[in-house]
């Protein structure tokens, strides 16, 4: 019986500019990509319940940057030191009152959406634009499997605001959608063009 081949892990953006992996650099690049998130957090587009941020563009690009496991932990990162009063979410808001907001769920589903960007980059679907919008596309995909239900228990258990699948559907995915398209797209356009940078960089060397 043969066994299935699994694709090889390739190198990532921060891999090819500091080839020379430690632990200590791991934390500083784990470290830069929350506070990239929290910089993308405050640009801001307020809605009723669940506002547009440029949070998934950074949950994508640092994911595709960092890989899968360094980009899951920089959204644990983010996570964590939010809920632990850093006002590095939206609108500069934190502490543990924020899992109760309505949007948290989302901010759940950052950590394994980072991984799945960064599981497309370790697979050099990173390289071109079309394959990277394919997976940065279903990355942006990854928070609304958590923003959602939780979108729902939120209002419903506990505000009581008994909303249906309709109203739900209308607070928390219609309105980012055609969002969520563009920041992929702005994220399958700036990787891809960064792999060109450190390829021409190569060739100087």
């Amino acid at each position: 019986m043969s066994a299935i081949a699994v694709p090889a892990r390739r190198p990532v953006l921060a891999d090819a500019l500091a080839p020379h992996r430690s632990r200590l650099q791991d934390a500083g690049l784990v470290l830069a990509g929350t506070a990239v998130v929290a910089l993308l957090a405050q640009i801001t587009i307020p809605l009723p319940l669940v506002p547009i941020t440029g949070q998934t563009l950074g949950v994508i690009l640092v994911g595709a940057a960092l890989g899968s496991r360094r980009g899951a932990m920089a959204m644990l990162t983010y996570l964590l030191v939010g809920l632990a009063g850093a006002p590095i979410f939206a609108e500069f808001t934190g502490g543990p009152a924020a899992a109760l907001s309505p949007s948290f769920g989302f901010i759940l589903g950052f950590i394994p959406a980072a991984f799945v960007a960064g599981w497309f980059a370790e697979r050099a679907w990173d390289r071109k634009p079309v394959l990277a919008m394919v997976g940065f596309v279903a990355a942006s995909v990854v928070p609304f499997l958590f923003g959602v239900p939780y979108l729902a228990m939120i209002l419903n258990a506990v505000m009581g605001a008994e909303m249906g699948i309709g109203g739900i559907l209308a607070a928390g995915v219609w309105p980012f959608l055609a969002g969520g398209l563009v920041k992929a797209a702005i994220a399958a356009v700036l990787i891809p063009a960064a792999w060109k940078g450190v390829r021409a960089l190569d060739e100087r060397r």
